[in-house]
């Protein structure tokens, strides 16, 4: 293995060689940004950057490189800095032109401020944080494969943390006399460090009021009860190719210098004396300068776009995707089989309400045709037990499957009290997140067992109402005060519900088991502990291959579906409308992807026609069954 000392421990030092030998080529900043390129692409030279996923920050060496997979969930107002500056040696007069790119502070001597060579340069802020709802497994995955070698840092070792604070403490009379701060860094925080704050990284309930106490820091996660790092990332160049909740794995040099801390303090009391001195409230301050301690910066120097959050499937399938589908194509449809059988258990023994299931699993919405998302396939299975634990360990039969899921109890009092949609808070100048703020291919579980008689107040109603605009439209309306921003989403929706669900769907499938076990939580268990790691990871490979698959239908195939269609309704043209022709295709387009294939045959669309013919007669026996069942 080639030495990493330089371009991973000591990257700065690679910046400011190349900046020495390109600062009078305009294009100096590209040869820094294509110099790390190249290295990342040596063999598995990715895996060898520590992830800030992975290892605890104060294992982390200030000022090296890391890596951060994350979701986008806020962007602020982008922000000046000294892109190149001059320093002079007083003793000896001389000046050195030095690069002030990917660091917040520098301790390169006295900075001539009035130097004509000086360049003042713009970057944008990220607030990114880890992807929500990301299965355990595929944390431990992202782990696993990691070639980093770390060691406590020597200036965020665990056993110097109390002492470092306190000697804070005593160095915040002090002036900063070594360290002129870069420009860059006017807005950093304030909050003084303590051993404790270290380990405060738990996302709090969307339900509790925010606290301005650093003690008590919101690190804004969309999820309640996430843990993990929050980042500002600073992005210096073609940041318009980030969109709000994006998946990235930002690769950049890590910042924590604790003169961010002490220079925000200054800013903080100085605008408390006099708020006029500064345009910044004194909470958008605290929230677009968190301590470093508890946010690190990362300064990016290439940013990996993610498709999806799967570690089982290489990160070349976006770039030779074709070479790698041929290769595990042919294995699909017996993966396919496997995981019916599966599933089949997990609904004792409702293979229909599997084969739905997996078409669930597999939609995504591959494009949109004014409003309507097309591929989006949000499945209601009816007829769920809610005097058992029953959706619990479906759920957790789901979350082993997919990269990303979260479990929403539509209990009264989560529906009135959780905050879901986003929100733009003013005063802070930052966008609060919701439970809805989710990256793309997430599975949200939406268990409406939960759901007991009463009232839903006006902020239940709103989320209701949210959650029905993601199902129909995948899209959540932003609440920015004055207005609401549409943010269109890709999100797999499955509702669990005893009877027909209040929400709308693409498809419901009514629960019949075959099977009566006399203890139905500890048959589910046997059942999930029976699936090998091995057997699981053929699972989610399958899932994630299948989703990514193009699809198309011949013309052929099109003449003989409008031929099948005018059958159908020859006897009795109520008995098949366009609704249910256009949900007919939705679930061939899925049976066929299921199988592996991307065009439509006889054979499937055979069967997708069956399947639905089972599915309605098996829904109006239940409504006759019900009577009073919508």
């Amino acid at each position: 293995m080639p030495s990493v000392q330089d371009w991973i421990n000591s990257p700065l030092g690679a910046v400011d060689a190349l900046f020495a030998q390109n600062s009078s080529r305009s294009d100096w900043e590209r040869k820094i940004v294509e110099y790390f390129k190249e290295k990342l692409k040596v063999n598995d030279a990715q895996s060898w950057v520590p992830s800030l996923n992975d290892v605890p920050l104060h294992y982390l060496k200030p000022n090296s490189l890391v890596k951060f997979r994350c979701m986008i969930q806020d962007m602020f107002d982008p922000e000046f800095f000294m892109g190149v500056y001059e320093t002079v040696d007083p003793s000896t007069n001389s000046k050195v032109l030095r690069c002030g790119k990917y660091k917040d502070v520098t301790d390169c001597g006295q900075i001539d401020f009035n130097s004509k060579n000086a360049v003042t340069s713009e970057r944008q802020t990220f607030y990114c944080v880890p992807i929500p709802g990301e299965s355990q497994w595929v944390k431990e995955s992202f782990a696993g494969s990691s070639q980093a070698r770390v060691v406590p840092s020597t200036s965020y070792t665990p056993n110097r943390h109390k002492r470092s604070y306190e000697e804070d403490d005593d160095m915040d009379t002090q002036p900063q006399q070594d360290k002129e701060l870069n420009s860059g860094t006017q807005n950093e925080d304030t909050h003084r460090n303590t051993d404790s704050k270290r380990l405060e990284t738990e996302a709090p309930s969307h339900n509790a009021s925010p606290s301005h106490c650093s003690s008590n820091l919101d690190l804004n996660f969309p999820l309640p009860g996430e843990r993990g790092p929050a980042c500002l990332v600073k992005v210096y160049e073609e940041w318009d190719g980030f969109k709000l909740n994006d998946m990235l794995e930002v690769f950049g040099i890590l910042s924590v210098d604790p003169a961010l801390s002490l220079i925000a303090e200054d800013k903080e009391a100085s605008s408390m004396l006099d708020p006029t001195e500064s345009m910044e409230t004194m909470e958008e301050q605290r929230a677009h300068s968190p301590p470093a301690s508890l946010v690190p910066r990362i300064h990016m120097l290439y940013a990996q776009p993610l498709q999806h959050n799967n570690p089982l499937l290489p990160s070349a399938v976006s770039e030779d995707k074709a070479a790698f589908l041929n290769g595990i194509l042919g294995e699909l449809a017996s993966v396919r089989a496997e995981l019916q059988t599966y599933l089949t258990h997990v609904f004792l023994g409702d293979s229909l309400a599997a084969e739905y299931l997996i078409l669930n699993l597999i939609s995504s919405v591959y494009a949109r045709r004014d409003v309507l998302p097309l591929g989006k396939f949000a499945l209601n299975i009816s007829g769920c037990p809610h005097t058992s634990p029953y959706t619990e360990h479906l759920y957790q039969a789901i979350q082993q499957l997919v990269p990303s899921s979260y479990r929403l109890c539509m209990s009264l009092n989560n529906m009135n009290s959780q905050r879901m949609v986003p929100r733009k808070d003013y005063t802070a100048n930052r966008l609060v997140s919701g439970t809805l703020q989710l990256a793309s291919n997430t599975s949200l579980f939406l268990d409406e067992t939960q759901l007991e008689q009463g009232q839903l107040d006006t902020t239940g109603v709103q989320n209701i109402t949210a959650l029905g605009n993601l199902i129909s439209w995948q899209k959540v309306d932003y609440d920015f005060n004055y207005h609401q921003m549409e943010f269109p989403c890709n999100i797999n929706v499955l509702i669990a519900s005893e009877g027909r669900s209040l929400l709308p769907c693409d498809c419901q499938v009514h629960l019949c088991p075959a099977l009566n076990p006399p203890n139905l939580e500890e048959y589910l268990k046997t059942i999930q502990l029976a699936q090998v790691s091995s057997q699981l990871n053929k699972y989610r490979i399958y899932l994630s291959v299948a989703r990514s698959l193009d699809y198309s239908i011949s013309d052929q195939m099109t003449k003989e579906v409008e031929e099948d269609f005018v059958e159908m309704r020859k006897d009795d043209p109520q008995s098949v409308s366009a609704e249910d022709l256009h949900r007919m295709l939705i679930v061939a387009r899925l049976l066929s992807l299921s199988y592996g294939q991307t065009s439509l045959s006889r054979e499937n669309w055979m069967k997708a026609k069956q399947m639905e013919l089972v599915r309605i007669s098996r829904t109006q026996q239940q409504k006759c069954v019900n009577g009073n069942e919508p």
